[in-house]
């Protein structure tokens, strides 16, 4: 196909050119109707383009085709069978994914370090989860992808269930193996998914890891607007083979999403494909350049112990990891990514991708430079010199495997919607979780609906609040009392 193209900036442009009058929604009319002091701020471009996809960009009967074109496009040039977008995120999309796979009371096994998104797919869906354990780095408190050994045993214990589900990269940039997941799926003659949501730029450069398409995966759920250049909730999920219809997908996403996607989230996706199609190898030369002086420079400042693939990849570890997520381990200073987090951000203006309990993250990407590489080395030297009077003396209590293990005791459905009531967090230990306790970011939930709480996990999540966790998703974000299934006792 003609990369050059772009169905929908195209589209948008000739939507302008032609001076079209629209007594439609979106009730701004092209941004005559914002109030000034918002334009002041998001700009009048922004309204300008933020038209209906159809009886906008496209007549009422769609015979234009200008959606349908572009994700043909995206599918191309990623080498997949199709390519759906989603203005809703990744989170629709893997939703989307597993619907396609398997229903309700039936088994999907899913790695037990999915993002919460998942988790919210198997309460809207009623799937019964069959937990697939992540590999534990037990001296670094860190989470790897699981194993194909795992899933080929998961998959003998239960070998009625639909397909897997694996999330590679991680957000600590991790991945699996995912050729020998999907000889173990596609032995059995099950798809698999892929959540590669942070590897939306995996297929531009070959120094990357292999993306899940080239590794064999049957759909591939990735976020455009994490690594790419797509804006917030700019999501693709691509698919290949015969194991997955594309019209079962399609009407899933159909069934989730919204009637009303984004034009302006459409455009970016359009754009970005064809500037990764023509350009990507030489961002991605660029980006990987830089990120390698960033680490080293980075691995200089005393105390700052920058991750790479001699720490990360290794039998029982991770089988790659992506060089552009700069994980650097703090803890010789004795304080928290928590708090460095945040000192970061108020005494540098740094917004850093994640911080847990001992390690903060910076994302790199083909948009960075000399300058604002410079940015965050220097803002990185400066908290070293400033370690000292960050320390808080709260540990955080990082439970061991099998502490952090909970036992699935009911549907993550059946217990997100059953009668429920909140009890102080000290009288949780032995109750049905009737809630998802994330800490965030990553968004990886420590608990999940219809987990039995143990007195591990609980002191854990209340040490990391106390240390600057930060736990959204509860009903009580100070894990001060957690919301139970109410049970006859």
């Amino acid at each position: 196909m003609d990369q050059s193209k772009t169905p929908v900036l195209d589209a948008l442009a000739a939507y302008h050119q032609a001076g079209q009058t629209p007594f439609t929604p979106p009730g701004h009319k092209q941004g005559r109707g914002a109030d000034p002091r918002v334009r002041a701020v998001l700009g009048d471009a922004v309204f300008r383009s933020d038209v209906l996809a159809t009886s906008g960009l496209d007549d009422r009967t769609s015979s234009q085709g200008v959606i349908e074109e572009a994700q043909a496009l995206m599918a191309d040039a990623v080498g997949a069978d199709h390519a759906f977008f989603s203005t809703c995120g990744s989170s629709l999309s893997v939703k989307s994914a597993m619907l396609s796979v398997a229903g309700p009371h039936e088994k999907l096994l899913v790695g037990r370090d999915a993002h919460k998104s998942v988790v919210s797919g198997l309460i809207l869906s009623g799937i019964r989860p069959v937990w697939v354990d992540p590999q534990w780095d037990a001296g670094r408190h860190l989470a790897h992808p699981p194993s194909a050994d795992t899933f080929e045993a998961a998959f003998a214990k239960h070998p009625d269930a639909r397909g897997a589900l694996v999330t590679t990269p991680t957000p600590y940039g991790t991945c699996s193996d995912l050729a020998a997941i999907a000889e173990v799926c596609h032995t059995r003659g099950k798809p698999l998914i892929v959540d590669e949501a942070w590897g939306a730029h995996l297929p531009f450069h070959p120094d990357l890891p292999t993306w899940a398409m080239d590794a064999g995966a049957d759909v591939c759920v990735t976020s455009v607007h994490k690594m790419g250049s797509g804006l917030e909730q700019g999501s693709v999920f691509h698919l290949q083979g015969d194991l997955v219809e594309p019209g079962v997908l399609k009407s899933r996403e159909d069934l989730l999403g919204t009637t009303s996607p984004s034009v302006l989230v459409y455009a970016a996706l359009d754009g970005w494909r064809r500037h990764m199609v023509e350009h990507g190898k030489a961002l991605y030369d660029d980006a990987l350049a830089l990120a390698g002086q960033v680490r080293s420079r980075i691995s200089r400042i005393d105390g700052m112990r920058v991750h790479g693939r001699e720490d990360f990849c290794a039998p029982g570890r991770a089988a790659d990891m992506d060089p552009l997520q700069v994980i650097i381990d703090i803890s010789a200073w004795g304080v928290t990514g928590y708090r460095a987090a945040d000192w970061l951000r108020s005494n540098h203006r740094i917004n850093l991708h994640l911080a847990d309990h001992r390690r903060i993250s910076a994302q790199l990407t083909h948009a960075d430079d000399a300058e604002t590489a410079g940015v965050l080395l220097t803002a990185l030297t400066d908290l070293a010199a400033h370690a000292p009077e960050l320390r808080t003396g709260q540990p955080v209590h990082v439970p061991s495997p099998s502490g952090l293990r909970l036992e699935q005791a009911a549907l993550p459905r059946d217990a997100f919607f059953g009668p429920t009531e909140q009890v102080p967090w000290a009288e949780a230990e032995g109750r049905i979780a009737a809630e998802m306790l994330t800490p965030y970011p990553p968004g990886i939930p420590a608990v999940l609906p219809g987990e039995r709480l143990n007195r591990d996990v609980l002191r854990y999540l209340r040490s990391g609040v106390e240390a600057g966790m930060v736990v959204p998703d509860a009903v009580d974000t100070q894990v001060t009392s957690i919301r139970v299934l109410r049970e006859d006792r």
